[in-house]
């Protein structure tokens, strides 16, 4: 069994542990989560500035979506895309 790392969110009153593996996830509904903690962190906008400047490979970083670098909306899941997909689109 393994430890899992805790990375502390600030929150307007207090700081609450968050699994550090969370911020990256795979699934849609922990990337949605990891997003929704960013949304109160005061260092939200230095992180995602920095996240940027390095770009970044990979993750949540300042309430953002990293793939590739790049800021996306969305995470393409697993496998092979559908034929009739839309294509992801990038944020900048």
């Amino acid at each position: 069994m393994s430890a899992t790392a805790l990375v502390p969110v600030p929150s307007s009153s207090t700081t609450r542990p968050a699994p550090a593996d969370l911020f990256s996830a795979e699934e849609r509904e922990q990337v949605q989560r990891a997003k929704a903690l960013c949304a109160a962190c005061p260092v939200r906008a230095a992180c995602l500035a920095g996240a940027l400047e390095r770009r970044e490979p990979a993750g949540v970083w300042g309430g953002q979506l990293f793939v590739d670098g790049v800021p996306v909306a969305y995470k393409r899941g697993r496998g092979r895309p559908r034929k009739d997909a839309p294509p992801v689109a990038v944020l900048l």
